[in-house]
């Protein structure tokens, strides 16, 4: 190993070929991360050298990892890039876009000097691919390649990989630098060039080709690099299958290429953080292996392990082993997704569970599907869901405690793992019903009918769960139960319909009491509670909300005209003749009977005998506070004001469009929009000159309901 400081003309003058591993991640600096600070410090020397002042001294550009590759006769030095390649392709797009401008001004000698470190001599050329110094990993390549042989003047509107964010740093820097040229071309290009040539600095670290490169990027990649779990994963698989270029490439194509698609690189809310799904799937397919709890921040740690120490198999065989799991992970996730498929048990119970916004049953799922082991018993995999969902959905009712769901579901896959899979569903209800402590316990009928018959639920859980919940009741009473057959066609639309509440939140104007203060308390009181809410669609939802309930233009009339839910049936033949308190009680009641046959316990369970301990934590998103009147739909968000003008537009269904593109949460717009991760409720403001944010709304809503307010997406630090 050789480590020295070299500039970029140490590094690309001579003729050879730097190359991308296909394994690594795509291209993702941006303008506001690192494109335009790289320009500034190239501009602030330039702008020195022009005054005379001598240069401000070199401007670092971090550490780059090369491992030499032994080649064939007669063609150019190739070297792997171990870690660096962001900043050598960002150079390459730069020393380009400066070749490109400069050469249109005529200053020949200049552009000249800076193309000998982007292009390859073409007597050195024996392929096409020669041609460049860099040449950047597969998902890049087109893009690179295309604006990189662009003729002059480039037109980046018409290549076909304009919105690439390769052809946007060209952009971006080919229109800085003439910006910055149109004063004085020939006396700036001179100036820029020497800055380029120069007076940029890496630490060069180069590697012999049988030295261990994995150990050297594990090193560098623990100062905080934002690689995620499965970056660092794939690096580390590919590394150690230690195949050819063309074999390598077929493995990625055939077993690796799918975790870097849409469904795998979005990000999802675990707790307080943001993480591709990518990387959850290999934290929860560790634990289905290990039987043990993995934090998210020791997934790839605990993965070497498991890989050199644990699994017996050679990488050939346990990277098909991953695929074939993240294959049928994603097949009912995706199935799950959809409003109106027809969901089996399993498809269903991973909707469910994702409207509780929860990951802990997971790993208990990759290992009962595994593909590579034997199966369960037919029917045992239904047994065990269900369960597993009453214990979820009652505990959630009840806002209890789910701190340490990982870690009590990772001790029951570990018994699992040592008994004969037909035992798994009895042992999982076993382990489930016998559990007798507040923070683990299965809540019996009994707990759930103290709690759920005055508990304001609308206040107290998420819009998502409530809405789940009385889904299910609909298709309970459609007969999608576990013991019957259906009774209708199919099962209600999921997460389209709105919760409606019968007895308007504001009743005043319609459904006067008079001042009778305990009436008026004892009204207040149920409003809230569930036998008052439905669902509806949303148009309908506009059409009935704050209206009386008899008459020709009530209620009642409109759920008897256009409603079709047999929730609402029940309600129309409920209160015939009025909707009050007394109706909302008996309705509830039935509610509660309804939720107890979908997730039923043990025939004698009693659950914890002590008073349960509730959680008084809501998690709550931008659609919360739409429905409670803290935000508007089309209100526009506005960026803190020292990062730039960026805006947001507040959508109907709670999510943020930045610009062209739409986001689920804050902090996914926020990243949009800044190009690197902060918390976006505390980036946006609707308010640009009084500085309230997202956060001061959601802790304007926790006191209004007296609840403690959480975001999946609230990291605990933001980037000021």
């Amino acid at each position: 190993m050789e480590t020295r400081v070299r500039t970029p003309h140490d590094v690309f003058f001579q003729p050879q070929r730097l190359l991308v591993p296909l394994f690594q991640r795509p291209y993702v600096w941006s303008r506001e991360g690192q494109w335009a600070p790289l320009w500034e410090d190239v501009r602030r020397q330039a702008d020195r050298l022009l005054e005379h002042f001598g240069p401000a001294g070199p401007h670092f550009l971090g550490a780059v990892v090369l491992q030499n590759q032994a080649g064939s006769l007669g063609h150019l030095p190739q070297w792997t890039i171990i870690d660096g390649q962001q900043r050598l392709t960002t150079l390459q797009l730069l020393l380009d876009a400066a070749h490109h401008v400069i050469a249109l001004r005529g200053v020949e000698l200049q552009a000249r000097q800076i193309e000998d470190l982007v292009r390859n001599p073409a007597h050195f050329c024996r392929t096409p691919a020669d041609a460049f110094k860099v040449w950047p990993t597969n998902r890049d390549r087109e893009a690179f390649n295309e604006v990189m042989e662009a003729a002059l003047p480039v037109d980046y509107a018409s290549l076909a990989h304009s919105s690439s964010r390769m052809a946007q740093a060209h952009q971006y820097f080919s229109e800085s630098i003439a910006d910055w040229l149109d004063r004085d071309d020939a006396g700036r290009a001179t100036a820029l060039t020497s800055v380029l040539l120069y007076q940029l600095q890496f630490v060069v670290i180069q590697l012999g080709p049988d030295e261990d490169a994995q150990e050297i990027f594990e090193t560098l990649n623990a100062r905080g690099a934002p690689l995620s779990a499965a970056d660092l994963i794939k690096n580390f698989v590919f590394q150690r299958l230690g195949l050819d270029d063309a074999q390598a490439e077929a493995t990625y194509h055939k077993y690796w290429q799918d975790f870097e698609t849409a469904f795998w690189e979005k990000e999802v809310g675990i707790g307080k953080l943001l993480l591709p799904r990518s990387s959850i799937f290999l934290n929860q397919w560790l634990m289905a292996q290990t039987g043990r709890e993995v934090t998210l921040r020791e997934v790839f740690a605990r993965f070497k392990a498991y890989a050199e120490h644990e699994s017996n198999l050679p990488m050939a065989t346990l990277l098909p082993t991953i695929h074939a799991s993240a294959s049928t992970y994603r097949s009912w996730m995706e199935r799950a997704a959809l409003p109106e498929a027809d969901l089996n048990r399993l498809e269903l119970f991973a909707y469910r569970t994702a409207a509780l916004d929860s990951e802990s049953a997971k790993p208990l799922l990759i290992w009962a599907t595994d593909p590579q082991v034997e199966p369960l018993p037919p029917g045992d995999l239904d047994r065990i869901v269900q369960d597993l969902e009453s214990w979820l959905v009652r505990r959630a009712l009840l806002r209890l405690n789910s701190k340490h769901y990982t870690r009590f579901l990772a001790s029951v896959l570990n018994t699992l793992r040592h008994l004969p899979r037909v035992e798994a569903a009895a042992v999982v209800r076993e382990l489930l019903a016998k559990q007798d402590s507040p923070n683990m316990h299965w809540p019996s009928d009994r707990e759930l009918r103290l709690e759920l018959a005055t508990a304001p639920v609308y206040r107290r859980l998420h819009r998502g769960r409530l809405r789940m919940v009385l889904e299910a009741v609909e298709d309970h009473l459609r007969g999608f139960d576990n013991t019957t057959e259906p009774l209708a066609g199919q099962r209600v639309i999921r997460d389209r319909l709105v919760i409606e509440h019968l007895l308007p939140q504001q009743w005043d104007a319609h459904w006067p009491l008079g001042s009778d203060t305990a009436q008026r308390a004892e009204r207040s009181q149920v409003v809230h509670t569930l036998g008052n809410l439905t669902l509806l669609t949303g148009r309908l939802n506009t059409k009935v909300s704050n209206g009386p309930w008899l008459g020709e233009h009530g209620k009642w009339a409109a759920l008897q005209n256009h409603d079709v839910l047999l929730l609402n049936r029940h309600v129309r033949q409920l209160g015939a003749n009025g909707w009050d308190e007394r109706t909302i009680r008996q309705r509830t009641g039935n509610l509660i009977d309804a939720i107890l046959k979908i997730w039923p316990v043990p025939g004698g369970h009693v659950g914890y005998s002590a008073a349960p301990t509730a959680s008084n934590e809501v998690s709550v998103g931008l659609l919360d506070l739409l429905s409670e009147g803290f935000l508007t739909s089309g209100q526009t968000l506005h960026s803190r004001g020292k990062h730039g003008t960026a805006t947001a537009t507040v959508l109907a269904d709670g999510s943020l469009q930045v610009g062209d593109n739409i986001y689920d949460t804050p902090s996914g717009a926020t990243k949009a929009a800044l190009g690197r991760t902060t918390n976006g409720w505390w980036f946006w403001l609707t308010d640009r000159n009084q500085g309230t944010c997202l956060r001061d709304l959601r802790a304007d809503y926790a006191a209004k309901f007296d609840v403690e307010a959480t975001a999946a997406d609230d990291q605990d630090t933001h980037n000021e």
